[in-house]
């Protein structure tokens, strides 16, 4: 289970968008899953196959806390146990029950580690601005065919802006004739900070990794709070679910959403037409492309996945 990217903790959504009422399909790193609220309104999960028949229990309805599969109508709680086996009063359902994966609902945020089981090892990481209370939290999600490291590399690489992004980010990184970029890498205990000078003058923006696969961005706006999360969250080998996040302590209202996402969907356009051509579609060895001094902080990724993530897996536990 999850090949390739087993054993951590990842964002997966909004906390807001799991309903009380209706389940939430997903699918990470080729397995799919349900989420849903049990009867405490805890977000759950358990992978999305019903141990009787195989059928995906997203199709069917969240009843009294718990998934109803829509073949048979068994039911499940959050913890994977067999609540009802109809037409059955004598089934043993203790040995009837579902697979469930940890899943947390921290800073307004649905997170999940890649391992079937009730318990993870740790608890997510949480940035530490998602613990401030008066902030408002919004985003979208966005497909890109192209595996999720060219995607999560493409987010610490500084160089792009003036490129890609000339029409919306160019001024974060001004490019002159003969300008020299130095960028600086700091680790920290979830991943790296990385800042950059532009002859010798250090630009106020800072960017992190956070492992395993999340770009935070700190973007100096005064006394406000404005910063981004990008998630690149691999749905299988060759196509990535983006998840793109503001936080910002200004215009609040739910209305104003719809502006940052329009923002944010035209840089990731810009992103996209772009990554989705990269080849291999998976990052490559080191030595397999030509890389210069400005290409510290991909490299860095570049490694550390190859380390502790390519060709993980999480087994699924005997029933």
């Amino acid at each position: 289970m999850f090949r390739g990217f087993a054993h951590v903790w990842t964002i997966v959504g909004l906390g807001r968008d799991l309903k009380r009422r209706a389940p939430l399909p997903l699918q990470v790193a080729g397995e799919r899953l349900v989420l849903f609220r049990d009867g405490q309104g805890r977000a759950c999960a358990l992978v999305d196959r019903c141990p009787h028949r195989g059928v995906r229990l997203s199709l069917g309805k969240v009843e009294d806390g718990c998934i109803e599969c829509p073949f048979h109508g068994w039911r499940f709680a959050g913890d994977g146990s067999n609540q009802l086996v109809p037409w059955n009063p004598d089934a043993r359902r203790e040995r009837l029950g579902a697979t469930p994966v940890p899943v947390r609902e921290r800073g307004g945020l649905l997170w999940l580690y890649t391992a079937p089981g009730l318990a993870a090892p740790s608890e997510p990481d949480l940035p530490d601005v998602l613990r401030r209370d008066g902030l408002a939290l919004s985003g979208f999600t966005t497909p890109f065919d192209i595996h999720w490291t060219r995607v999560m590399e493409n987010s610490l690489d500084w160089p792009h802006l003036p490129f890609v992004h000339r029409r919306t980010l160019r001024d974060a990184l001004p490019l002159r004739p003969g300008s020299r970029l130095d960028i600086f890498w700091e680790d920290r205990p979830w991943g790296g900070r990385t800042s950059t000078a532009i002859d010798g003058v250090p630009r106020p923006i800072t960017l992190d990794y956070r492992f395993p696969n999340t770009m935070h961005l700190h973007i100096p706006s005064g006394r406000r709070t404005f910063e981004l999360l990008l998630t690149a969250l691999p749905v299988d080998h060759t196509t990535t679910r983006v998840l793109m996040l503001t936080i910002r302590d200004f215009l609040r209202a739910r209305l104003f959403d719809r502006y940052f996402a329009a923002s944010g969907r035209k840089i990731g356009g810009e992103d996209r037409a772009v990554i989705e051509t990269s080849s291999p579609r998976e990052v490559p060895p080191a030595s397999q492309e030509r890389s210069v001094r400005t290409d510290e902080p991909t490299l860095r990724f570049r490694k550390i996945y190859r380390d502790r993530l390519m060709g993980s897996t999480a087994g699924e536990p005997d029933r």
